[in-house]
């Protein structure tokens, strides 16, 4: 494959650009990563932190950067945006999204042989010129502004009204914008095969196929199970705990322990029957504790990757998830000789219903020990391999640099 190829989802490789034919051949290649927000630690930032690990001299840019714990960015300084300024933006930082597109073209990174943009909003949208090589790993196209923008409206309220317009406007917006960006980008990395066909759809660009990094290590194998399921992740309506709770509503022998905060507490409290507890926020190590001895992980969101559902299996536990996204990728289904879980094709209570008894009907055809190698295949040093050497393929000065040594902190952190 020359330089310039694109490595495609299915294995093809189609013919790319030649990025950076006048850079300078030398061991001071200049890297700059530019990240959209930093707020918190999330999946997004998970992957932030390898890149870094692959090129720690790299320089680091993000339109705010509002972090606690700072740990994964191994004392890396961050060059932000006239945004980090504004009034409320610790708290309100996503009010100013109609001004992110905007914020991010200021970056000058004219000094930089290498732009790697790490994007799950406008971070691919800076801007390089032509002896530059930018590589843009996308979680995904901004969706709330493309295929699931009236599944946004519809949990938006008022959902008519000014507000409503206001809000319309703001994603055509988000949309005119989005996709002149890409045409800067010299190669696309997607978390997923699923998010690989949306950059398709959306941008028309091919994209190589890198998962994201999960802390398998953090996640021991437990072979012993008790008898009840779990289900953890933030209390957002895309998150669909409400159809979980109200699927264990009506099994009352099976126990439900639901872990996790937000928006919709009120509604899954309301919802949950004697058979479900509702633990709210717990601390990591409660969270691995309770993965680790579940009889099964119950995922009914639609992700693109889902790291929750490797998680679960690094600990040798199966998973119940709705079979669209990512999960596709990251769950064997009882199809599969060595199955690690059970997939279900609808969103509804009756048919995660229909998937448990499908699970508790095979109980000797789940191994704990298939699930942890079937997670092993998303460690983070594999995508530190897989990542540098992507990079490494597409910039001459770095064809004899090799992967530094892996001294990155633990990834376990509170959710």
């Amino acid at each position: 494959m020359s330089n310039g190829d694109i490595e495609t989802p299915d294995g093809r490789v189609s013919p790319g650009r030649s990025p950076g034919t006048a850079m300078r051949a030398s061991s001071t290649v200049r890297i700059a990563i530019v990240h959209d927000w930093l707020v918190a630690y999330t999946g997004a930032e998970r992957v932030l932190e390898q890149i870094i690990a692959c090129f720690p001299d790299a320089d680091l840019f993000a339109l705010v950067d509002f972090l606690e714990d700072r740990s994964f960015l191994r004392g890396k300084p961050v060059k932000t945006t006239f945004i980090q300024k504004l009034p409320r933006a610790r708290a309100k930082y996503r009010a100013y999204l109609p001004l992110m597109p905007f914020a991010v073209e200021q970056f000058d990174l004219s000094a930089y042989d290498v732009v790697i943009s790490n994007s799950i909003a406008v971070a691919k949208g800076v801007l390089t010129g032509p002896d530059q090589v930018h590589i843009s790993y996308v979680h995904s196209p901004i969706r709330y502004a493309w295929d699931l923008q009236h599944q946004y409206l519809n949990q938006s309220k008022p959902r008519t009204g000014l507000k409503s317009i206001f809000t319309r406007l703001l994603l055509h917006y988000l949309r005119t914008w989005d996709v002149p960006p890409v045409n800067t980008v010299d190669s696309f990395v997607a978390n997923s095969t699923s998010s690989a066909r949306r950059i398709w759809k959306v941008y028309q660009r091919d994209a190589a196929v890198i998962f994201p990094p999960v802390d398998v290590e953090g996640f021991p194998l437990h072979v012993q199970k008790e008898d009840f399921y779990l289900t953890a992740a933030r209390l957002l309506p895309d998150r669909k705990i409400d159809l979980i709770v109200e699927a264990f509503a009506k099994m009352p022998e099976r126990r439900l322990v639901v872990i996790g905060d937000g928006p919709e507490m009120h509604r899954v409290r309301a919802l949950a029957t004697p058979n479900v507890e509702v633990t709210g926020y717990q601390p990591f190590a409660v969270l691995r504790d309770r993965m680790r001895r579940a009889k099964a992980f119950v995922f009914a969101a639609q992700e693109d990757f889902g790291t929750a559902v490797v998680e679960a299996q690094a600990c040798g536990t199966p998973v119940i998830a709705f079979g669209k996204g990512g999960v596709l990728e990251t769950v064997r289904g009882l199809s599969d000789a060595r199955p690690t879980g059970v997939v279900f094709a609808e969103q509804t209570a009756q048919a995660l219903v229909a998937a448990v008894d499908d699970f508790a009907s095979n109980p000797g055809r789940f191994s704990p020990i298939d699930c942890r190698a079937n997670a092993e295949r998303f460690s983070a040093a594999l995508f530190r391999t897989r990542f540098f050497g992507h990079v490494r393929a597409r910039v001459p000065a770095l064809r004899d640099s090799t992967l530094p040594p892996a001294d990155v902190p633990a990834q376990g952190r509170a959710r």
